[in-house]
């Protein structure tokens, strides 16, 4: 397919408005060259089902962008849990050049293409980690090494807690990425909270422009060391929640 550059560019643009995100106008050209990468890409290998201009500015670019509706630090350490086409973790390098962004996903095709992306792009701030995350967090290397771990759409939240809040450092941030159904999920998810040394912090509802969906960001502030039990070995969080 043609990718219309000039239609996703005015749909983020006027989204990131719509946001007071103004200032990220500056990294379209840098947002226009990976989307564009993405959907050349997609061809051969299954990266995103969201490839049309419009799509894919609102649900993959803007999406991602919202976490930056919230206040953070000018300087962070973060983790992209679940990668996936690079969502939400490439937008966040792109327009945050003091943020540190890890990449993690279990399929190497994927990340060997964010690499070649990224480096084509002229992005210095963002690498990559080819591990599951049930081994990345009971790896001294990476456990309780990062100051905000973020996920979207990769699992339901106590299964999310278990394999993304022991990477994170005691005081840091977990953000979810969930549809309006994130609420719900927080009830089912008290429990792995609780064992997990975790709690919410805030709940931030947004809406999608174009009518596109409701949206919620989780934040959970880690309060104390992941017990020494977790993450537990796969398949037992997908197989055994903690409810």
């Amino acid at each position: 397919m043609n990718f219309n550059n000039t239609q996703f560019q005015d749909v983020l643009l006027q989204g990131l408005k719509e946001w007071d995100l103004g200032e990220i106008a500056a990294c379209l050209p840098a947002f226009t060259q990976f989307s564009q990468s993405v959907v050349e890409t997609n061809r051969t290998l299954n990266l995103t089902r969201l490839v049309e201009p419009e799509e894919m500015a609102v649900k993959n670019f803007l999406d991602s962008l919202a976490l930056l509706c919230l206040n953070w630090p000018d300087q962070l350490r973060c983790l992209d849990l679940g990668t996936g086409a690079g969502f939400p973790g490439v937008p966040l390098a792109i327009c945050r050049p003091n943020w540190s962004i890890v990449l993690l996903d279990s399929l190497r095709k994927r990340l060997r293409f964010l690499e070649e992306a990224l480096k084509s792009i002229g992005v210095q701030n963002c690498t990559t980690l080819h591990a599951r995350a049930e081994d990345a967090g009971r790896d001294q290397g990476q456990r309780e090494t990062y100051d905000l771990v973020m996920s979207r759409a990769v699992a339901r939240l106590p299964i999310l807690l278990e394999l993304a809040t022991p990477l994170v450092k005691v005081g840091g941030s977990f953000v979810a990425y969930k549809s309006n159904e994130g609420r719900e999920e927080l009830q089912e998810a008290s429990l792995a909270a609780e064992r997990l040394n975790v709690k919410v912090e805030q709940v931030f509802d947004f809406e999608l422009p174009l009518g596109m969906g409701e949206r919620t960001l989780l934040v959970f502030r880690k309060q104390a060391p992941t017990p020494r039990a977790y993450p537990r070995r796969a398949p037992l969080p997908n197989k055994q929640p903690i409810v």
